[in-house]
């Protein structure tokens, strides 16, 4: 075995994506000791970085050390005690996770289902809850298995008036998509960093807010090798486990620093420099790049002649479904993208598998020329399938969306497939969307 050594790529799927140069080189800082000051010292600045991304004030806003799921997983765990309800409204593969996650933590689960390619009313979502009365609603804001986003904005006021705590797998969109968690009255958020936040998978940002801090801490149980004559009794039902424990995790982020684990320090070091981006390009300006590159995109697709699948006003910024067109084998003109020009692309899950391509334009990717290049080489895959891509459709498309051509650089019509939920589609219902979310 030699050194390893990767082939260049431009990751255009679904994610992960390429890794900002610049979170890799944090990466390569040495290590130190996880008490050293320079140490605890980074994981405060981490914290107060990650309350900018996740535009809240939640002082309980840390890493979980491990993939998105990790976090995912750590969240439902800690909240959800055996036997207590929990509602899913499912609009895709990841909705799916979480409910197996819910029963595999003991909580009662109902799930709502909307058709892949479209999302819930806040009215349908609302009927449910008061229907279930679930201690939690678990809902995904956007899944990429349909490149669907949920809208959250009443959610949160949903959920508190009928008692429930609100958790949002936020995995796919923040960075790319607008993320309120306190104005949107969101208790528990988590996601990972290989998406629109431009790092690598291994990390979990979380934030809590103080109404879910406080259920959580009713769980606290310290383990026994590390218990001091100043903890509390064990009391509650034991959060279901060790590593994954945010009641104890919480302590360990905090003035105590529990020796609850041991921090995995250059994912640290990605995190941290993953939020300092942002911060420093500002979020509101990290939005709109998303926005702009994924209209470039949706545009160029539409340019090569193809369909794009799903209800396209509630489209994330960062991730397009495209219809494989018939007699087109879709597996095949992906390997000649990776093969031939180094890109991926990725298909979805279950329904869909083999029905769509998923294209992303998301974190480090979210820029012009790696739109460009994916077009042109898909175009140049598409005419060796027999689909007749007009020529220089997609980059002459994608470009006229840059120059800001039609409403917002979206183009005037968009072919789409799947039905909605009432709210239209279409350049004026994608217009709309960032009002709606």
């Amino acid at each position: 075995m030699t050194q390893i050594h990767p082939p260049a790529r431009l990751l255009m799927g679904p994610g992960p994506v390429d890794a900002d140069p610049r979170v890799l080189r944090a990466m390569a800082a040495p290590l130190v000791g996880q008490f050293d000051p320079f140490m605890t010292d980074t994981m405060t600045e981490a914290m107060l970085l990650w309350r900018t991304v996740w535009d809240t004030a939640n002082e309980q806003t840390l890493l979980v050390d491990g993939t998105s799921r990790a976090g995912i997983e750590a969240a439902l765990v800690s909240l959800l005690e055996p036997g207590d309800r929990v509602l899913v409204p499912v609009f895709g593969r990841f909705g799916h996770l979480l409910a197996e996650i819910g029963a595999r933590a003991g909580a009662e689960v109902h799930t709502i289902e909307a058709e892949w390619g479209t999302v819930f009313t806040p009215d349908q979502i609302e009927d449910a809850v008061r229907r279930v009365r679930p201690r939690l609603l678990a809902v995904v804001h956007g899944d990429t298995s349909t490149t669907m986003a949920q809208p959250l904005a009443d959610l949160g006021r949903i959920a508190h008036e009928h008692d429930a705590l609100l958790y949002v797998d936020a995995t796919a969109t923040l960075g790319g998509n607008p993320f309120h968690t306190d104005e949107w009255g969101i208790d528990a958020a988590t996601a990972g960093l290989q998406k629109c936040l431009g790092g690598p998978s291994g990390s979990a940002p979380v934030t809590l807010s103080p109404a879910a801090v406080a259920a959580i801490d009713r769980r606290r149980h310290v383990e026994a090798g590390i218990r001091t004559a100043d903890d509390v009794a064990p009391h509650g039902v034991p959060i279901q486990s060790n590593y994954l424990d945010l009641a104890q995790i919480m302590e360990y982020w905090g003035p105590r620093r529990l020796n609850h684990h041991t921090e995995a320090t250059s994912m640290l070091y990605a995190a941290r420099e993953c939020a300092r981006l942002l911060v420093a390009e500002g979020m509101a300006t990290a939005v709109d790049r998303h926005a702009q590159h994924g209209a470039a995109m949706l545009a160029g697709v539409l340019g090569l002649g193809l369909e794009v699948f799903g209800d396209v006003a509630h489209k994330m910024h960062n991730v397009v479904a495209v219809r494989i067109p018939d007699g087109v084998d879709g597996d095949a003109v992906r390997g000649g993208l990776l093969d031939d020009f180094g890109i991926e692309i990725g298909t979805s899950f279950g329904p869909l598998h083999g029905v769509v391509w998923r294209i992303g334009t998301m974190g480090f990717n979210a820029r012009r020329d790696a739109v460009l290049t994916t077009l042109a080489a898909l175009e140049h895959e598409l005419r060796r399938a027999g689909f007749h891509a007009p020529a220089g459709g997609g980059v002459t498309a994608a470009l006229a969306a840059y120059d800001g051509a039609g409403h917002g650089g979206f183009p005037d019509t968009v072919p789409s497939t799947g039905t909605g939920t009432g709210t239209g589609t279409g350049t004026d219902a994608v217009v709309a969307k960032e009002a709606r979310l």
